[in-house]
């Protein structure tokens, strides 16, 4: 029932993490646009930083400096009267209170904050690359139809809610679709994380009980484990092209686009 279970693991993980990391790429991409330098400073750096450092290392150096900022917040609030120092050489030592989860916490509740830390880790990672798309994609609506809104009295506000946002779409989209299957394939970085996702389970279930592989015989499944894994992964993303391609024809219908023009056509 495990690798069952994991299968909705990463089907949770998927359905979460791509709307957080579309609000995140939108904020970074809104801030790298603002007229107010620090904030447009930081919506740049967080693009930049993020998406030049490898995925595997920002994922295994951020889940651990989140857990670590969380249990030293806890740290400070509920042992104030704590008089060593929480690094003790290459150790990171809080009181039993701050822990996160809890030593007699529950099974569930340390797989569910494991599983939150890489939601969160996840995220912020896409968010990075979901902002440097939409940011393109708003510089590529045409300026004339910004000043046309401008020029009938409206705000910026209402310009970027009515115009900006829903031409910015149609630009987005095929970069978003991208990173909408760079999100699935990475889904096994769960098992670097500690969550026992589907990978870890086929390992297990698949694993030879001989001391080695190449004695024959042997009980080495994991070779159909991980070649059920490919063909789930194939269904996946095959069911998201579907997806994405009726997404983008709506997307399409009668803008001045390539896509738009030859649904024109094809409707004479």
């Amino acid at each position: 029932m495990g690798i069952y279970w994991s299968v909705g693991t990463v089907l949770l993980l998927l359905a979460i993490t791509a709307p957080l990391a579309l609000l995140f790429g939108y904020g970074g991409a809104s801030a790298a646009r603002s007229q107010i330098a620090p904030l447009r400073w930081f919506g740049k750096t967080y693009m930049a930083v993020v998406r030049g450092v490898p995925d595997i290392a920002f994922f295994l150096f951020f889940v651990i400096a989140l857990d670590q900022a969380i249990e030293y917040l806890r740290h400070k609030v509920l042992c104030p009267d704590w008089d060593m120092p929480v690094r003790q050489g290459s150790d990171f030592v809080v009181c039993q209170q701050a822990k996160m989860p809890l030593g007699n916490a529950a099974q569930w509740i340390h797989e569910t904050y494991g599983f939150g830390l890489a939601v969160v880790t996840f995220s912020i990672v896409f968010g990075a690359f979901a902002a440097n798309v939409m940011f393109g994609a708003m510089r590529a609506v045409p300026r004339g139809q910004l000043e046309t809104a401008e020029a009938y009295g409206m705000s910026r506000r209402q310009v970027t809610r009515r115009i900006l946002v829903p031409q910015m779409w149609v630009y987005a989209l095929p970069g978003l679709s991208n990173l909408w299957m760079v999100l699935i394939k990475a889904t096994p970085l769960l098992f670097l994380l500690g969550v026992e996702d589907i990978v870890y389970w086929a390992r297990e279930l698949g694993g030879t009980k001989t001391p080695n592989f190449t004695d024959y015989p042997h009980s080495d499944w994991r070779m159909w484990y991980f070649l059920a894994l490919l063909i789930f992964y194939l269904l996946l993303t095959k069911a998201s092209e579907a997806v994405l391609d009726r997404v983008m024809a709506r997307l399409t219908r009668g803008q001045a686009t390539a896509g738009g023009e030859a649904q024109r056509k094809a409707a004479v």
